[in-house]
């Protein structure tokens, strides 16, 4: 495949559902909008995040949950008792 900007190659896999070129790193066929088969078997890491008891960043306006007592995101320490959002 090649970059439409540089013209320089790019490394591709075939989508599974309609055979077309897909950067390496892409989780959907740019084509046919299909999962590729590594999105489609789930992603790495997911399983280590509990969404029903994560705590999220006490600030109101940060994106982050909080892992080992500060925010992934910000930074912010987490006391016990805070409102979380």
């Amino acid at each position: 495949m090649e970059c439409p900007h540089c013209h320089n190659q790019i490394d591709c896999k075939r989508c599974p559902a309609c055979g077309a070129e897909v950067p390496l790193e892409g989780q959907y066929c740019m084509h046919c909008g299909a999962p590729m088969e590594e999105a489609a078997s789930g992603s790495e890491g997911t399983d280590s995040i509990d969404f029903d008891d994560r705590v999220l960043c006490p600030d109101g306006t940060c994106t982050g949950i909080i892992v080992e007592g500060t925010c992934s995101e910000c930074g912010r320490p987490f006391e016990d008792g805070a409102e979380t959002g």
